[in-house]
């Protein structure tokens, strides 16, 4: 099983963004995305800032995925998307459709992230033909589905996110910049006043989401790292790593150090965060936290 880190989903300064991919070129960590997965207003970084980062992880031994927008609006995002799938050199995280038709009308190999809904093996099947290598897991299936559906070894591979703020939903309208009374077109990227989100709380004053733009997440922290070993056995191939901040460099450090490692796989449960869940993956409410007996 391999470790990889997701894209950052927030909304960071340019230099910030840039020490941290620093940071991830010095740790042992062989598989990264990076790109704008969000939205296409945060403009912090250029296509040609993304390509020199890319440049830079590969030099450093890693293996590198261009993700791609979650949700397509515009002609210009689409304009985009076609340059990014087309780079000639790294293979894209395709997470709309239009990204996994360019793909295969290119005839160039992608992997499905999880925002495309997959729910069948004879889906997964079909994109395989189409090019793609793996596929990341939706987040509120779970493992139950994923043993059915890869219980004849599939010819791609599987990732599952194991730990960072569940991306929950996509929508045309900026919670952030609405929050703040502005409209999407003048939102003044108002989402880098909140480097992990903006927590929102019922009325009891639980956590209950995080708005990050026109993205919706949980509140509460994915954390299925004592899931590590069943996940080896069912083959699963990648135990994927949200970033939400610089100390997840080495907690999925950490985990890459331990996977060669079963008695560190079944002790790997040291809270990452107050605020944890992980009920998707055992069939349950997304933001219970189940633990393994």
């Amino acid at each position: 099983m391999n470790i990889s880190l997701g894209p950052l989903l927030y909304c960071w300064q340019k230099q910030q963004v840039s020490d941290f991919y620093q940071q991830v070129a010095a740790s042992n960590i062989p598989l990264v995305y990076l790109g704008e997965a969000v939205c296409s207003r945060r403009r912090e970084l250029k296509w040609g800032d993304y390509l020199e980062l890319a440049q830079m992880l590969k030099q450093a031994g890693k293996d590198v995925v261009i993700s791609t927008l979650a949700l397509i609006e515009a002609p210009s995002e689409y304009t985009e998307l076609k340059r990014q799938v087309d780079n000639g050199e790294f293979i894209i995280e395709a997470n709309d459709m239009a990204a996994v038709y360019l793909a295969k009308e290119h005839k160039l190999p992608f992997v499905c992230g999880a925002s495309i809904n997959n729910y069948n093996r004879a889906s997964l099947d079909i994109l395989a033909r189409f090019g793609m290598q793996r596929f990341v897991m939706p987040i509120e299936l779970s493992k139950a589905w994923l043993s059915q559906v890869i219980q004849d070894k599939p010819a791609f591979e599987v990732e599952v996110l194991g730990h960072g703020y569940l991306p929950l939903a996509h929508s045309a309208r900026c919670f952030t910049a609405r929050h703040k009374q502005l409209t999407k077109d003048s939102c003044e990227t108002i989402c880098r006043q909140y480097s992990k989100g903006l927590l929102a709380q019922t009325q009891e004053q639980q956590p209950l989401l995080r708005l990050n733009g026109i993205q919706t997440q949980s509140a509460a922290c994915l954390d299925l790292r004592s899931e590590l070993a069943v996940m080896a056995q069912m083959g699963v191939d990648v135990f994927r790593v949200s970033p939400s901040g610089m100390e997840c460099i080495a907690k999925a450090s950490a985990l890459v150090d331990s996977i060669n490692t079963p008695s560190a796989l079944q002790s790997n449960t040291v809270p990452l965060s107050a605020e944890q869940c992980n009920g998707y993956w055992f069939g349950e409410a997304g933001l219970t936290m189940h633990h393994s007996e």
